[in-house]
């Protein structure tokens, strides 16, 4: 059986031919078609970000001049969030593993399933079409009523991730319907991995919530074709408004990316430390309340706007009640490895560095949701910190993690664990270096999206500089390994970890069918007896 699934992934005995990939309705294949495309972007996002660190490594133009930095960043930042962040887990790890670990052989929908991909791809072709046509300059928000004026191409850079929404939406669809209607039996709610809760919580704010986005774009599209006055206060239009439609759907964004990476985090945890995870249905609960709540918190972003204060509290005391479930999944993760049989491999790594570099995008985020201290630090760099602290060291980071936990599952290989582990403590120092600096700068005063900066911050800056290097070299050596491993690696056994949920009882890697008869689930997902 294995040397069957390593011929139809892998490049044996199935068919291979290109076709027989961007046309597969085979949810192993479509994962694997969103890594490799993933990944590809992700690394143009990543180059855009060092370009931008580059540049302000001394003051005045040094590699490109102000117009191009505000259209870089504005790329870096549609790139790495609607084309990596977002879809990252959900597509990639959701795809491969949520139909094998409730014992299903494929999504509800495998033709929406293949559209959705095609969708993404189309959306990142618009996307990246900008750079030859004359990149957009509004930052990856659009606000108005700049981004209905300025003379680049907004428009299509908006449509763009018009078209990444209807991706993401057709997968949610897929997700919500898949856990519903393909669950193996015996498989009740209570028994499904706690990946497949975080992933469903994500699905549900992926519908919901991304046709809300979808419409304040198409606005903008209409004002700038046909001079509507929607959000243009020239025009009678409201600028607010576009704010509240944006993050609206871009605050519970920010748990399409988080929340499945809590997912991977609550599979590694009780298999590391070989023990049967701490309040189970408290962290699936936290999962849906996260969900929830989550959606009520949009207008922390808008404490300056001009809101009232009565708006202000109420949206403040949401953001603090939005901490609650988040500290439940950390409490439950540390509470596991309490009396556990730990064992150091390269995700548990991973998973301990994930939990701390969330634990602070989380207590800042805590400071920036205070009313009085906000008004202090909106739009510094101080922001930009906890976004990347939680966003790259804790969405970006827990994405790591399950990269380096289930790819030998998903090509049959082994990569080195050693120059895995030295990459993990690379990429920990340089994120840290990189972004820990950017806090101090904020309080300092330091605003962001600045092309330049007064001399006071010079030191900080060339610091956060330098760990953009070290961070790069990391990713390098990381993805290197990763590789390597993929095509060259040691062949591995079909349960490396000694999991104990459902992916792991397959061959490595799965075959066309993922079960030759569909299991029957008679015991919990984290039931270590019997296993090493």
């Amino acid at each position: 059986m294995a040397s069957e699934g390593a011929g139809y992934l892998g490049g044996g005995g199935g068919p291979n031919g290109l076709s027989s990939w961007i046309f597969s309705t085979d949810h192993k294949r479509i994962g694997i078609l969103y890594l490799v495309s993933i990944l590809s972007f992700f690394v143009v996002g990543v180059s855009l970000g060092f370009l931008m660190r580059l540049e302000l490594i001394s003051h005045g133009p040094t590699i490109m001049e102000a117009s191009t930095y505000n259209s870089v960043f504005t790329l870096h930042g549609v790139v790495m969030l609607f084309l990596f962040i977002i879809p990252a887990t959900p597509s990639i790890f959701g795809n491969f593993f949520l139909p094998i670990m409730i014992g299903a052989n494929d999504v509800s929908f495998p033709k929406l399933n293949l559209l959705s991909w095609w969708f993404y791809m189309a959306g990142a072709a618009l996307a990246l079409a900008t750079l030859a046509l004359g990149p957009a300059d509004t930052g990856w928000t659009f606000y108005a009523p700049y981004s209905l004026r300025t003379g680049t191409y907004v428009s299509l850079a908006v449509f763009a991730v018009f078209v990444l929404g209807l991706s993401s939406i057709l997968t949610g669809i897929n997700f919500v319907t898949t856990v519903h209607r393909l669950r193996a039996p015996g498989m009740g709610f209570w028994r499904m991995p706690l990946f497949v809760w975080a992933v469903y919580a994500t699905a549900w704010i992926q519908i919901v919530a991304t046709p809300i986005l979808g419409v304040n774009l198409l606005l903008v599209i209409a004002e700038r074709v046909f001079g509507i006055g929607v959000f243009d206060p020239a025009k009678g239009g409201d600028p607010i408004l576009y704010q509240h439609l944006f993050w609206i759907y871009s605050h519970p964004a920010v748990y399409i990316m988080i929340l499945p990476g809590m997912g991977i985090i609550s599979e590694i945890i009780p298999v590391f430390a070989r023990k049967v995870i701490f309040g189970y249905r408290a962290i699936a609960y936290s999962s849906l309340g996260i969900a929830g709540v989550g959606s009520l918190v949009w207008g922390h972003h808008m404490f300056v706007s001009g809101s009232s204060y009565t708006a202000g509290v109420i949206f403040s005391f949401f953001t603090f009640l939005v901490a609650i479930p988040s500290a439940i999944k950390v409490f439950n993760w540390v509470g596991t490895l309490y009396k556990g049989s730990i064992w150091l491999g390269t995700p548990f790594f991973f998973a301990l560095a994930f939990i701390f570099l969330f634990s602070i995008g989380g207590l800042t985020g805590l400071i920036l949701g205070a009313l009085s201290v906000n008004v202090h630090l909106h739009d510094t760099y101080f922001v930009v910190s906890h976004f990347h602290y939680i966003k790259f060291g804790g969405a970006g980071f827990a994405f790591f993690a399950g990269l380096h936990y289930w790819l030998p599952k998903m090509t049959g290989r082994m990569y080195n664990a050693r120059v895995a582990n030295w990459s993990c403590l690379i990429l920990f120092i340089g994120f840290n270096t990189l972004f820990f600096p950017m806090l101090l700068l904020g309080i300092e005063g330091m605003p962001r999206r600045y092309f330049d900066y007064l001399p006071q911050y010079s030191t900080l800056q060339i610091v956060s500089i330098v760990g953009s290097w070290v961070l790069v070299a990391g990713l390098i050596i990381m993805f290197a390994n990763l590789l390597r491993g993929a095509f060259r690696g040691a062949r591995t056994t079909e349960n490396p970890w000694g999991g104990a949920t459902l992916e792991w009882k397959i061959p490595s890697p799965p075959g066309r069918e993922n079960f030759e008869k569909i299991p029957e689930v008679t015991k919990g997902p984290y039931d270590f007896r019997g296993l090493r």
